[in-house]
């Protein structure tokens, strides 16, 4: 009588062997991610068959939904889920240790800030090993316009939001640096799009220079941004932009934290 043989453990795409945990996180991440069953065959490097078991048994959870096309998308449960740890997410903390390490890396003050109507509130700062602070605190508002984190804010959104956005605040002038007509605004807001980040030279508080960059939440949307501060007279412009890098690289490890996927 022939012995039956072992079924051989299944192996993803990259040789390792796949648990039956991993198997359901992998089809689970690739049905939200594609609709199709071919595609989530191929997205997850296992069987047909294991693929469609793994989805029956999501579907029967109610983590999947099948249309009437055969398709799969997001079921109710996941939905659920998804919205209790959307209100359970403090950005503030998330976004600690990153701004931690950019303090170190640069030894500037750092913010983290969020659009609130039409200015920005600062949701973190962390000071650095100079010998002075910045006249910032957490919850203190500043205008969009004239500020790192306003700028970058700005720069995700249209020109017809942009123009209502004049309308409404005014722009005033903070100092004599402050942009204050919608044509030099919407030029700089260009400018931010092309670097991908934004300046405050001394244009919110004389004597005070900053560096931004965007923060996209897991919708795309940027409604936070990451700024380092200092004092112009120890840095100069070109000095200043030399620390973007290290701030478009923290804001972009706290978009990923947030659920964000460029």
């Amino acid at each position: 009588m022939a012995q039956t043989q072992p079924t051989p453990p299944e192996h993803d795409v990259e040789g390792a062997k796949t648990s039956a945990s991993e198997k359901t996180l992998l089809v689970l991440e690739a049905a939200l991610r594609h609709s199709r069953f071919t595609d989530v065959v191929e997205a997850t490097g296992l069987a047909k068959a294991t693929t469609h078991r793994v989805l029956a048994t999501l579907v029967d959870r109610g983590f999947i939904v099948v249309t009437s096309d055969g398709l799969y998308q997001p079921g109710p449960q996941i939905l659920s889920l998804a919205g209790q740890a959307l209100q359970r997410l403090d950005i503030s903390a998330i976004a600690q240790p990153f701004v931690g390490e950019l303090v170190d890396r640069v030894h500037c003050t750092a913010h983290v800030g969020v659009a609130n109507g039409d200015e920005i509130v600062y949701l973190v700062r962390m000071d650095s090993d100079k010998p002075y602070q910045m006249p910032s605190r957490v919850g203190h508002a500043i205008p969009m316009h004239s500020s790192g984190i306003g700028k970058v804010v700005l720069a995700a959104r249209g020109d017809e939001e942009i123009q209502r956005f004049v309308a409404r605040s005014g722009l005033l002038r903070r100092t004599e640096r402050t942009i204050t007509q919608l044509s030099d605004l919407q030029a700089e807001l260009a400018r931010v799009r092309e670097r991908g980040y934004a300046f405050d030279l001394e244009e919110n508080v004389p004597g005070i220079v900053c560096v931004a960059a965007p923060v996209y939440d897991h919708t795309g949307t940027v409604t936070y941004g990451v700024s380092i501060s200092t004092l112009a007279v120890e840095c100069s412009p070109e000095q200043l932009e030399a620390h973007a890098p290290a701030v478009v690289e923290t804001a972009g490890l706290i978009s990923t934290a947030l659920g964000h996927t460029p």
